[in-house]
């Protein structure tokens, strides 16, 4: 497999080569020359496997015999070794739930499989890396835990320090040894342009750095697996076609699903589920991109981004070119892109009432993230009537209890925690007391940290 910058000015690499640098050098996103088909028969045997079986048939077309079968069961039976449960919720719609992770969150997927294939590279060549990574909630902590204690990779994470919860600060505070973890007084894109800035840094260049953000394909690689599993435990029929629910923030967790869908996955439609950062469903409608400045902050943490690296990698996939600063170069196939997914935006008042609803109706409880997904579930079933017969997947992204004083205030439930989570809460933190309040100063840091 090839690989070509969405900013189209670096040379194509390997496989190898776009995990361990992460970023294109021309600041754009590694994104597949072709993506590989799956034929109607293999997806149809996906319903008789299991979860890791179906991961080593979808990731072997990706990066060929550049690891040994052996040694790729092992990665992917290490990084991958917790459940995810589909369940039926009403008629024909389900959760598929992506939070039984070491961190409670779907980014569990991308981070454990990435720090893995990672380590196996860098040991090949016994070299170290350095793992540089922006987080609007969960990221950060899946990052952290994925990397920590790693010898080979040493890991800064950069969060907003206003507007995680307690618990996401503690799963990177709370670790120590090769991880360094910064609260920024800013937003999620403060974090996200600081980290881009470094690696078009010229003067950083030796400090071999690389990203484990979802702009590193290795990290969506992963998200691909669980549209191919959760569709196997639902449908019927061969070719049967479904709707995918996906809470939307970064994009990486719908760029996965498109991939999936380009490989041969029966996808009638994705529905872009965002919040209150609303550039993608207004662009989807008026044709017109314009990033959401300063992105606003709403309930649902993770997805106050207002403007997702991974459109470079959509607009790609349709046609189109974007580059990081949100500059249109080529509008992408909007009749395609609007064929396959529609997007809607849900307001804080709407996500906490679909918390309370959801659970008055099925006495469960579902989180902050998910409840933007299952609202934009409602809206696309009675927007599109002509659809109500196929099968809905939303996906959950985090566990409730990450989110205690906002579940607890609406239904007056204090969600269980997992003990992964119990253990994390009582553990001692670690913050770094450095203050990043530019890009000299994060430069600075890693130039005072990190040379030799």
């Amino acid at each position: 497999m090839k690989f070509h910058s969405t900013n189209y000015n670096s040379k194509e690499v390997d496989f190898e080569t776009a995990i361990l640098r992460g970023q294109a050098l021309d600041n754009g996103l590694y994104m597949l020359n072709k993506i590989p088909k799956l034929t109607e028969e293999t997806l149809d045997s996906f319903k008789s496997m299991d979860f890791i079986e179906i991961a080593l048939i979808i990731i072997s077309k990706f990066i060929g015999d550049i690891i040994s079968e052996e040694k790729l069961k092992k990665i992917v039976n290490n990084a991958l070794n917790f459940e995810i449960p589909v369940e039926k919720i009403v008629n024909d719609d389900y959760i598929c739930y992506l939070d039984r992770g070491p961190t409670c969150s779907f980014k569990d997927f991308g981070a454990r499989t990435l720090a893995r294939i990672m380590d196996y590279f860098l040991e090949i060549e016994n070299k170290e890396l350095i793992i540089l990574t922006a987080t609007s909630g969960d990221t950060g902590g899946a990052v952290a835990q994925a990397f920590y204690e790693m010898p080979r990779i040493k890991v800064a994470v950069l969060y907003p320090k206003d507007e995680i919860s307690d618990l996401q600060r503690k799963q990177m505070t709370s670790l120590d040894k090769n991880v360094i973890a910064f609260g920024i007084n800013g937003k999620f894109d403060d974090c996200q342009s600081l980290v881009k800035t470094a690696f078009a840094d010229e003067e950083l260049k030796n400090l071999r750095l690389s990203s484990a953000n979802s702009i590193n394909f290795g990290r969506l690689l992963p998200q691909t697996l669980y549209y191919f599993w959760s569709y196997s435990r639902i449908v019927e029929k061969k070719g049967e076609e479904v709707l995918f629910s996906v809470p939307s923030g970064n994009f990486g967790n719908l760029t996965g699903g498109l991939i999936a869908k380009k490989m041969g996955l029966p996808v009638k439609r994705f529905i872009s589920a965002v919040n209150e950062n609303d550039e993608f469903p207004t662009f989807l409608r008026t044709g017109i991109y314009k990033k959401v400045e300063p992105s606003k902050k709403c309930i649902s943490n993770a997805m106050n981004v207002g403007h997702p690296s991974n459109l470079a990698r959509i607009f790609d996939l349709y046609g189109g070119q974007i580059d990081e600063s949100g500059d249109v170069y080529k509008i992408p196939n909007m009749e395609e892109l609007r064929k396959d997914i529609v997007s809607f935006s849900i307001n804080d008042e709407a996500t906490k009432d679909t918390i309370v609803k959801f659970y008055e109706k099925h006495k469960k409880i579902i989180e902050p993230h998910g409840a933007v997904g299952w609202a934009a579930l409602k809206i696309y079933r009675k927007n599109f009537p002509e659809n109500n017969n196929l099968k809905s997947i939303t996906f959950e992204t985090a566990h409730p209890s990450k989110f205690p004083d906002e579940i607890i205030s609406l239904i007056k439930i204090s969600p269980e925690m997992p003990n992964i989570l119990k253990m994390i809460w009582d553990n001692k933190e670690f913050p770094n007391p450095k203050e990043i309040g530019n890009y000299q100063d994060f430069k600075n840091f890693l130039l005072e940290e990190f040379s030799n």
